[in-house]
């Protein structure tokens, strides 16, 4: 029986939609201290450059907790109990962030909140895979996943703008509140899944053993390094470009909006066109960078350009996703872990990244140094054909009709 069929008779569309919104509630606890920073600053004392260490301490202690975690804790505590006990992980770092008199002890705050982000990043996808169907593990990743565009596109802009109207404080109380809410309605909505009994131990070891999870394993990392590189440093680009400054907000939010279209186009072909779908993406968003710096000093060429850039960083995260479940296999919990670490570094080096291409190549070219990194990753899971990135079952039907004579 494949792993997952037998947890779930029904497609679990309500514990899919508690974890999406848990990813959501995540994500705008990680981008929301960018948005409310000079607030913050006032109100803490502090300079602007020193509440950086909020975002800044919330990256690194996934970096180094992630994996260490997952591996103590898998098989140990069941996956339910340690989902929700992330969630209210989230809860109680929010509360804990909102009532702190100063940037030390709201640090510290954050450091709680970036050990329950790893914890949930690298235990949601194994959990969704043991309580779908094997066949609809790409739709319950799309699911899921959703959760974290929609905060992208109206979650951060959101709580930023409540933290202005009323207090940055009320913002992450209010966050707070909700992953409360979510932990009690994950209690009763999501379904159990426990392990099924294999001959091996997972290990990490055992997953950089297996075909294509080294490909991975470097080559999403590099399509986030990519998209963070200009994503950070969007507005230096559009202001050398010639445009307003309110086209800042209006291409973060479209890139937002563009990418749960991508995520709705990879929940209907991961499961079967995995691979063409992948690199049809990921060579529009390579065509993307590359055409902003020619075209992205007229409203209609920008506008069409970050659309693409939305609609192809959207789907490809699904793609991966469900493409690290396959390839790690008995070793998926630990597959992923290492993921979520190599993800990590990649939005944090896509900022330095990017910081060195505006200094020594530009605003105007900062496009240019996204679309090296993601033309890597291209060529990577061109690469990687039987390994990380195989053909799905439409495509392999296809090809074998092609081959018949006549």
């Amino acid at each position: 029986m494949p792993e997952g069929a037998g947890h779930a008779a029904k497609f679990p569309w309500g514990g899919l939609l508690i974890l999406a919104a848990a990813g959501f509630t995540a994500v705008t606890t990680e981008l929301l201290p960018s948005g409310l920073l000079p607030q913050i600053s006032r109100d803490l004392g502090v300079e602007e450059s020193a509440v950086g260490s909020l975002t800044a301490a919330y990256a690194a202690v996934i970096v180094f907790t992630a994996l260490p975690l997952s591996r103590l804790l898998s098989g140990r505590i069941p996956r339910k109990a340690l989902l929700i006990a992330t969630v209210l992980a989230f809860a109680v770092s929010n509360v804990l962030l909102a009532s702190s008199p100063s940037l030390g002890l709201a640090v510290a705050a954050r450091l709680l909140g970036g050990v329950a982000h790893g914890m949930l990043w690298s235990s949601m996808a194994p959990y969704v895979a043991r309580i779908v169907p094997a066949h609809s593990v790409g739709k319950a990743m799309a699911i899921v996943f959703s959760g974290n565009s929609i905060a992208m596109a109206v979650g951060a802009p959101i709580g930023t703008l409540m933290g202005t109207v009323l207090t940055w404080r009320a913002s992450f109380l209010v966050l707070a509140g909700v992953g409360a809410v979510l932990a009690l309605l994950a209690v009763w909505m999501l379904p159990a899944a426990p392990d099924e009994g294999t001959a091996a131990t997972p290990t990490l070891r055992g997953a950089l053993k297996l075909p294509g999870v080294i490909a991975i394993a470097t080559a999403w990392p590099l399509l986030l390094l990519g998209h963070f590189t200009l994503f950070t440093y969007i507005a230096p680009f559009l202001h050398a470009a010639g445009l307003p400054s309110a086209a800042t907000s209006i291409s973060l939010s479209v890139v937002g909006v563009a990418s749960l279209v991508g995520i709705w186009i990879a929940g209907l072909t991961a499961d079967s066109r995995p691979r063409r779908s992948l690199l049809s993406a990921v060579g529009l968003l390579v065509a993307a960078f590359a055409l902003l710096p020619l075209l992205g000093g007229t409203w209609v060429g920008e506008l069409v350009l970050v659309t693409m850039w939305g609609t192809a960083f959207g789907a490809i995260g699904i793609y991966n996703q469900a493409a690290i479940l396959r390839a790690g296999g008995e070793h998926k919990d630990a597959a992923n872990g290492l993921t979520v670490v190599t993800i990590q570094l990649g939005i944090a080096l896509g900022a330095g990244y990017g910081a060195l291409a505006l200094t020594t190549a530009g605003a105007e070219l900062v496009p240019l140094a996204a679309a090296v990194p993601t033309a890597a990753a291209l060529a990577i899971i061109v690469a990687s054909r039987r390994g990380g990135y195989p053909a799905g079952p439409r495509e392999l039907r296809a090809r074998t009709h092609a081959r018949r004579p006549g």
